[in-house]
């Protein structure tokens, strides 16, 4: 097997110091890492230096996706402590004559499985209705909630924020969170897990970005929980990824489309951005607006149609997202690019530092 399909061949070892905890004091105040694609060349500053890397006539794309509070908690039946975490964003049903409902599927933390029909109490305006048990421990659920709230200040009110699993704090998410844990950009509603590579940017930075001649558009890539997901696979090309919401707007296409004719680069904030923009590309190289479910799984060999620069964290070993980076910057690169970062003692992962990987 080549050694950029074998998963062992993107596993490294990481101290637990170089796990950010918290974000950066001020957004743009993380760290930068650039990589040149083509040279393999290095270099080290602080992420408001992106500037420096972008060129008049270039594009910036984001993810406008918007993290919602999908962590609940609450009680059975029994009294019993329970957690449900909501795997996407609840759809409203017809109301009921005495209250709201939303169906969605979750996942429950408990001493025990609930049975169908087990009604879970998670506020004093919100309740949760087993309905079925599927498969991968995943649970269909219908929230009941008070006619007079509507079901974005409902999630605001009773959930938190659903950091990942290796934000490991004894408090857990707080107020902060809330606000540092989305983009600037955000506004659509509806990922479990933010856009990392876009907590960088500040709205200061994003305006002088545009002043000097850099456009931008977004598209909307809802990030699910299977981003997490382990692959067990020892051949990467065996693993299935999972697949997420995505849309992209006539007019972000359209700009996307003139950048390219007329010699702009493509920069992707993230590798949700990415996966968005090659996977609404079609094989002449255009990108096609609309609304659909994403399952693209790209690795070492994938060809890049639209997708030029990169800004984007330091991911998890062994992960689909490393397989992404790799494609666009080659395994050997990338790997010893994050024994470097792990050495100069760079923050990894959701609320760590950035990379930038053009060239």
């Amino acid at each position: 097997m080549q050694q950029e399909f074998a998963l062992q061949s993107y596993n490294y070892t990481l101290p637990p110091e170089n796990i950010a905890q918290h974000p950066a004091d001020a957004r743009v105040n993380s760290r930068l890492l650039i990589l040149n694609k083509t040279t393999g060349k290095r270099e080290h500053g602080n992420f408001h230096n992106i500037i420096d890397l972008l060129n008049p006539g270039d594009l910036l794309v984001v993810n406008n996706t918007k993290v919602f509070p999908a962590r609940l908690f609450g009680k059975k039946e029994s009294g019993g402590k329970v957690e449900v975490f909501l795997l996407s964003y609840p759809v409203e049903r017809a109301i009921d004559p005495q209250k709201k409902q939303a169906v969605v599927t979750a996942l429950i933390k408990s001493s025990k499985r609930p049975k169908p029909g087990t009604t879970l109490y998670l506020g004093p305006e919100l309740e949760a209705e087993v309905l079925e048990l599927q498969d991968g421990g995943k649970v269909q659920i219908k929230l009941n909630y008070s006619l007079e709230k509507d079901l974005p200040a409902i999630l605001e009110k009773y959930g938190q924020v659903p950091l990942p699993p290796y934000i490991s704090r004894v408090e857990g998410s707080t107020e902060e969170d809330r606000e540092r844990y989305q983009t600037v950009y955000a506004k659509k509603p509806g990922a479990v897990a933010a856009p990392t590579a876009g907590l960088h940017f500040s709205n200061d930075l994003l305006q002088k970005i545009h002043e000097k001649g850099v456009n931008s558009t977004q598209i909307t890539l809802h990030v699910g929980h299977g981003t997490f997901a382990p692959v067990r696979c020892e051949d990467i090309r065996e693993h299935t990824i999972h697949r997420e919401y995505v849309s992209v707007s006539s007019a972000s296409a359209e700009i996307m489309n003139s950048t390219r004719k007329a010699g702009g680069k493509i920069w992707a904030v993230g590798t949700t951005t990415v996966r968005a923009i090659e996977f609404m590309t079609d094989n002449s190289g255009n990108v096609i607006p609309g609304n659909d479910w994403c399952g693209l799984y790209i690795m070492p060999g994938f060809e890049f149609k639209m997708v030029d620069n990169l800004i984007t964290n330091f991911h998890l070993p062994e992960s689909s997202l490393l397989f992404l980076v790799s494609a666009l910057c080659g395994r050997e690169s990338l790997m010893s690019t994050y024994q470097v970062a792990i050495a100069r003692g760079y923050r990894f992962y959701s609320y760590g530092d950035a990379m930038a990987i053009s060239g």
